[in-house]
């Protein structure tokens, strides 16, 4: 399925079985040609710069690149496999080549989704799509429902996380063939899994790019982002680059949804629908009989993509990653409050609370990590669900310097009792690979790069954490990011599942969600939550669904304290031992959810 017509359409089209449209968008030259299993054939330019050739008589898996008069060759911006690195030749592939298992597979509703996510190179000891398909019933023994897989389009080197993605169609030959993907994902529709691809439209790797000297229209040379030149979204044939690789990726590939990394770096105020918002409805509009989600990362705390229409449908994106709720809650569990983690060191309890409550701890409040800039807008009138909360994930714990996990940095009773908060409250909930086992596996940043470029990533990493106090130490060295064995370290032991005590606690958690919590969230309306006022370490909050309440009460201090009461029956307690929800009082540590159905 594609969006465009012909006329913007970027990569290859088969027009039968051995004839096939090449196309490339190249107004920065005026002469291109497509060397094709080691022959050159001129290609036509059209004014706007497209350049197009059709040649019959090939079959997938031939090789081909776009070589320039001076006989410069790159690849395919829009290529769908790679022969070898992002420098090297592009693959043909057939679209229909793969079988399809699972082809009735109509995905899951967006309020039964707990999502995992995971790292193909580092989730299994071989860091491949193949490996990963052997760890899908244990995602679903342990009460998943959705597994989200950072970034896999193709980038520079072998080792990354992905989101210095420079082929956005094509799937990291280290990981495995496109055919490999597909058979990942028909697995997991198989074992009743939805699967979703994190996807990167905010900017291009820094290895690999060839598109500034194929299209230097491409990008905005008089803008920036933290990554490099602004891409010009509002050209009618830069747009269709990303909408339709939105598309592809759910149609060839039949993801059940995407996540749109650091959208607030998705400038497009000249377009006249945002290209945010026009992903979403032709996404809406093109698999009318599938659940399909998608959900957005973004720091400005904004509501306008996540509406909710008049009957309380889903418009746009599904749901936002809140960062709120982690940094709130990571301040509860750790005590730090250096960088961002400054913007919740005043009663991160209660902050957590507003959250749970109402979507966003900042709605239009100064931020002080953002010099008093006022961050976020309202957001209690949105549902529940249309946050995804986390109390770990790839940024969190990676781009701490030393990757530590949340297991290593927190008390084991208070950690507990945020586990149970996240996993049964009626935010969509968001776990890291290995965190349900206490997994304290580092998650290191890695790159593969070299020469003056790894200089420069590693020279940039460094001075990166020189304002924290506790790196100005010469012999707190951060790990090289392109040392092969900062990326060996990070993969996950699978080991340390066989006894973990934690394993347990979320199973019970997860099965407990989708019998008791799942169900109301049918019912979950804007203006839902309420904050209980409390005193400082207690965290209350109740949640209105049709005639059911849900109560939450928890005590994150070393004390005993009141609590306000709770109508209703407990339906989850830490420790068990607790007693009746309108006790009045909680032990240090502990926590419970009550359930009242008036």
């Amino acid at each position: 399925m594609t969006s465009s017509t012909t006329e913007t359409q970027w990569g290859p089209v088969w027009l039968d079985d051995e004839k096939v449209r090449f196309r490339v968008w190249a107004p920065g030259t005026d002469q291109l040609s497509l060397r094709i299993d080691g022959s050159d054939v001129a290609m036509q330019r059209d004014a706007r710069g497209w350049f197009a050739v059709e040649q019959s008589g090939v079959a997938p898996g031939a090789a081909y690149q776009f070589v320039f008069p001076d006989g410069f060759t790159v690849p395919d911006p829009a290529s769908r496999a790679q022969q070898g690195d992002v420098h090297g030749p592009s693959l043909l592939t057939d679209p229909k080549s793969y079988q399809w298992q699972n082809a009735d597979w109509n995905g899951r509703r967006w309020e039964e989704a707990v999502f995992y996510e995971l790292h193909v190179g580092t989730f299994t000891p071989e860091g491949t799509f193949r490996a990963a398909i052997e760890k899908l019933p244990y995602l679903v023994e342990l009460g998943i429902t959705a597994v989200e897989l950072l970034p896999v389009a193709q980038f520079g080197g072998n080792r990354g996380w992905g989101y210095d993605g420079v082929l956005l169609y094509a799937p990291h030959n280290a990981y495995g063939s496109p055919e490999d993907l597909k058979a990942l994902v028909d697995a997991a529709h198989g074992h009743g899994l939805m699967i979703f691809l994190d996807v990167v439209y905010n900017h291009f790797g820094p290895d690999g790019n060839y598109l500034p000297k194929l299209a230097p229209e491409f990008f905005h040379p008089e803008r920036h982002t933290p990554w490099g030149g602004a891409i010009a979204y509002e050209k009618p044939d830069v747009r269709p680059f990303f909408i339709d690789n939105a598309l592809y990726w759910l149609d060839e590939y039949r993801f059940d949804g995407l996540r749109l990394d650091a959208v607030d770096h998705v400038h497009d105020s000249d377009s006249t629908v945002e290209i945010l918002v026009e992903i979403a409805q032709r996404i809406r509009a093109a698999f009318p009989g599938r659940h399909v989600h998608t959900t957005t990362e973004d720091n400005r705390n904004i509501t306008a993509l996540h509406e909710r229409g008049p009957d309380g449908e889903i418009v746009l994106h599904s749901g936002e990653w809140n960062d709120d709720f982690h940094n709130a809650a990571h301040v509860v569990a750790s005590g730090e409050v250096e960088s961002y983690y400054e913007d919740f060191a005043d009663q991160p309890l209660k902050q957590v609370a507003r959250i749970l409550a109402e979507g966003f701890a900042y709605q239009g409040e100064p931020s002080k990590h953002a010099d008093g800039e006022p961050r976020g807008e309202s957001s209690a009138h949105l549902p529940p669900t249309a946050f995804v909360d986390f109390l770990q994930n790839h940024d969190q714990v990676g781009n701490r310097a030393y990757g530590e996990r949340l297991v290593s940095l927190s008390d084991p009773g208070v950690l507990r009792v945020l586990t149970a908060v996240l996993l049964l409250s009626p935010h969509i909930p968001l776990l890291f690979m290995g965190e349900e086992w206490g997994e304290t596996n580092p998650f290191f940043f890695f790159t593969d790069f070299h020469g003056e470029l790894a200089d420069a990533v590693r020279k940039g990493r460094r001075q990166e954490f020189a304002k924290f106090l506790h790196f100005r130490d010469e012999e707190n060295v951060i790990p090289d990011p392109n040392e092969e064995d900062t990326f060996a370290r990070s993969r996950i032991d699978w080991s340390k599942a066989e006894n973990s005590d934690w394993l347990p606690f979320y199973k019970e958690l997860l099965k407990l969600r989708q019998e008791k919590i799942v169900p109301l969230l049918a019912e979950a309306a804007g203006n839902s939550g309420t904050v209980v006022v409390s005193e400082d370490d207690v965290l209350a909050v109740d949640w209105e669904f049709g005639t059911k309440r849900l109560s939450l009460r928890a005590n994150l201090s070393g004390e005993t304290a009141t609590v306000p009461p709770a109508i209703g029956s407990i339906l989850f307690s830490e420790p068990k031992t607790i007693g009746e929800a309108n006790a009045g009082t909680l032990p240090p540590h502990s926590m419970f959810y009550a359930l009242d159905d008036r």
